[in-house]
């Protein structure tokens, strides 16, 4: 198999195939480059424009993170767009020659062109430069979910309650629920949904990120190679014993998130445990009722989370808008134009996944999804 990268350097399409010997696109015979290191200043061709890395930002077992600035090419498809801020995430070096490492990270970019969301980091594109794959993306300014909740934990509120109240937790939850649904609309599992893969920009609202381990439409076996990768406290049990996957064990982690919001941990995580202790109790404890550690929540909503964190699949919510709808309606929620539009979009997406066949005229459906998309940002304040 060749040890390059699925990117043709001719057209700048992406190559599905990683033992591609041809562009399927334009034809041209993928030429492979001699491996080396990306450093800052390095300059990424991306077809209608380039992408300079800048430091780094953050770093993980499969490669780092760099700030960086897309330029657009003056006589491109897309002169006149003003140069800004990008994220840019590295394949590590070490990882070239690994075929399942460079699938998961192919995989990701994949998933990520595959869906236009406001509540989705935007992509840019994937691009090979000196045989190392990069992953060019929206730059979030803000902080993740995660750091949100440990401020909120830091500083109690006055009411006594242990992490947010139920108004900023909803506003961020109806978010990622409309994320989720998009994705899923296209048959896109996440399978890694927790608060440091969901960013919350300065304006409030939430970008879902890192979909390198996501599951894609018949592909689950290749790209995973049958382990169940997943961070233990957000993994369904049908995920912890690597069984069949699919929306349902996202919204089981999106639930999770919800409860962690509202009491600043997790269901199963107590002090002390092991990861594996933590995916033993996924498959064999209740989750703890919600009043139990917030005494002023209403009892209405144990038993919202108690069927969103049931053990069996067909016994959760079947979708990401019919948990939202439970848990606005039960709660008294305001229907407010942001959920509306999350709804109508989630409407438009799944008619967006059908085959174009099936469909009489496409064009009106994606005129009537881009303008939900806007609808989606204006409600939230963008």
């Amino acid at each position: 198999m060749l040890a390059g990268v699925p990117v043709c350097g001719s057209c700048r399409s992406l190559v599905a195939e990683l033992d591609a010997r041809f562009c399927p696109a334009c034809g041209r015979t993928l030429e492979m480059c001699p491996p080396s290191r990306l450093t800052e200043g390095t300059v990424l061709p991306l077809g209608y424009g380039d992408a300079q890395l800048g430091e780094v930002i953050g770093e993980g077992g499969m490669g780092i993170v760099r700030k960086g600035w897309l330029h657009y090419a003056p006589n491109g498809s897309r002169s006149g767009t003003p140069d800004h801020p990008v994220a840019i995430k590295i394949l590590n070096p070490l990882l070239r020659s690994r075929e399942r490492a460079r699938r998961l990270f192919v995989g990701e970019g994949v998933a990520l062109d595959r869906v236009s969301h406001p509540n989705i980091v935007h992509f840019f594109g994937m691009t090979e430069h000196q045989s190392q794959l990069a992953l060019v993306m929206e730059w979030v300014e803000g902080a993740p979910l995660s750091e949100h909740i440990r401020d909120h934990i830091r500083d109690r509120q006055p009411s006594g309650l242990p992490c947010m109240p139920m108004v900023p937790a909803w506003h961020y939850f109806s978010q990622l629920l409309g994320a989720l649904a998009a994705i899923h609309a296209l048959q896109i599992v996440h399978r890694d949904v927790k608060p440091s893969n969901i960013l919350i920009r300065r304006d409030g609202m939430v970008k879902l990120t890192d979909f390198g381990i996501a599951r894609l439409p018949a592909s689950s076996a290749r790209l995973s190679g049958g382990l169940a990768p997943g961070t233990g406290a957000y993994m369904s049990p049908e995920q912890v014993t690597a069984g069949h996957i699919d929306a349902r064990s996202d919204l089981y982690a999106a639930a999770i998130v919800l409860f962690e919001m509202l009491t600043g941990r997790t269901p199963f995580d107590v002090k002390g445990r092991s990861e594996l202790a933590i995916r033993t109790a996924q498959l064999e404890e209740p989750p703890p009722p919600v009043t139990a550690l917030v005494p002023q929540a209403p009892a209405i909503l144990d038993l919202i989370l108690a069927r969103a964190l049931a053990k069996d699949p067909m016994h959760r919510f079947p979708n990401a808008i019919e948990l939202g709808e439970a848990l606005r309606q039960s709660l008294g929620l305001p229907d407010s134009p942001g959920w509306i539009a999350q709804r109508r979009l989630a409407g438009a997406a799944a008619k967006l996944s059908r085959a174009a066949s099936a469909i009489p005229d496409r064009t009106a459906d994606e005129e009537e999804a881009l303008k939900l998309r806007t609808d989606v940002m204006q409600a939230y304040g963008t």
